[in-house]
């Protein structure tokens, strides 16, 4: 499985951006999706995630009510819409992607087995 994000770049405080993220996965409704992200000399770290074969989803209390996470299955593709960001959300932005997902570890890096390259987000005046 391949997964490519795209989207990433340079707004002010309180602007949006939006995320994607690409999957070859030939049952991609099957997978779990999610975004983690990284910031200069911090750990990676968890945002959003859509739980496979289903609608669930799930968010980091720092972005809850400011980005939203989606999937278009007939696309193969998930989205991370970020609205008011903060300079706190510079990070590189990682997509995730696993299709043996269990709902207690979706918050966990480590158990995903497919990573996208990963996509720039500065949020700066």
């Amino acid at each position: 499985v391949q997964l490519q994000a795209s989207g990433g770049g340079l707004v002010q405080p309180g602007g949006s951006l939006r995320l994607s993220c690409a999957a070859s996965a030939r049952t991609f409704r099957d997978y779990t999706l999610a975004w983690f992200r990284q910031a200069p000399g911090k750990e990676r770290e968890f945002v959003a995630a859509w739980k496979g074969s289903g609608s669930s989803t799930y968010y980091a209390d720092s972005v809850k009510g400011r980005f939203t996470i989606s999937r278009d299955n007939a696309k193969k593709t998930m989205y991370l819409q970020m609205d008011n960001l903060k300079p706190e959300d510079t990070a590189v932005y990682y997509c995730a992607g696993d299709n043996r997902m269990i709902t207690s570890r979706i918050r966990y890096d480590h158990d995903y087995d497919y990573w996208g390259q990963g996509t720039q987000v500065t949020v700066s005046s």
